[in-house]
């Protein structure tokens, strides 16, 4: 059977996108980990306690590492593996995990929160949609604080860009005087090399 390009690229596509969605791994696990989660009895990768795997992801820090919530805020200690299919996999802080800010490109660490967190990993990466999830953030939190979209305070902004304009005023005066002089210099140095 002969195989056109399209037909190679669509089967390609249809295999990636088959292996990404049949993998039965928890939220927040790194694929390499799938057979350290994958008996009934867990060991916490610390040796510290073990745990059934129905406590896996329970909201309930039974490891003093955080191994078993990898995908929840419970333990202090705990990552949270961002798979970002498409973009640069990474790991966060567990504390990061449903706090509202999309962290992960592929919108994963909000999976219980109240903000929508669209994939943006096939885009090139989370750095810009951060971005803007933090702006939009930032203008809910500001209309709590009294500050401008920018989640800057006018008063403290007029301020600083008052001292920037004088230490800029400054600045220039400064080389005026200092360019000034040495032309002075070298004219007075002229003069005195003509003299002799």
């Amino acid at each position: 059977m002969k195989t056109t390009p399209l037909l190679t690229s669509l089967l390609l596509i249809s295999c990636c996108f088959f292996h990404v969605s049949s993998t039965d791994l928890p939220l927040g696990i790194h694929p390499l980990d799938e057979k350290y989660y994958g008996s009934e009895v867990i060991k916490c990768k610390d040796g510290s306690n073990s745990f059934t795997k129905d406590r896996l992801n329970d909201d309930f820090c039974d490891c003093l590492d955080g191994s078993d919530e990898p995908g929840t805020a419970a333990c202090p200690a705990g990552k949270f593996y961002c798979r970002n299919v498409g973009s640069t996999p990474k790991f966060l802080f567990s504390s990061r995990v449903n706090d509202n800010i999309c962290d992960c490109c592929d919108g994963s660490d909000e999976y219980d929160s109240t903000v929508n967190c669209p994939n943006t990993c096939v885009m090139g990466g989370d750095f810009s949609y951060q971005t803007r999830s933090y702006g939009s953030r930032r203008k809910h939190l500001d209309l709590i604080g009294g500050k401008n979209a920018n989640g800057v305070n006018m008063d403290d902004s007029a301020q600083r860009l008052q001292g920037l304009k004088i230490l800029v005023l400054v600045q220039v005066v400064v080389i005026i005087i200092f360019l000034v002089f040495r032309k002075l210099y070298r004219q007075s140095r002229s003069k005195r090399r003509h003299l002799r």
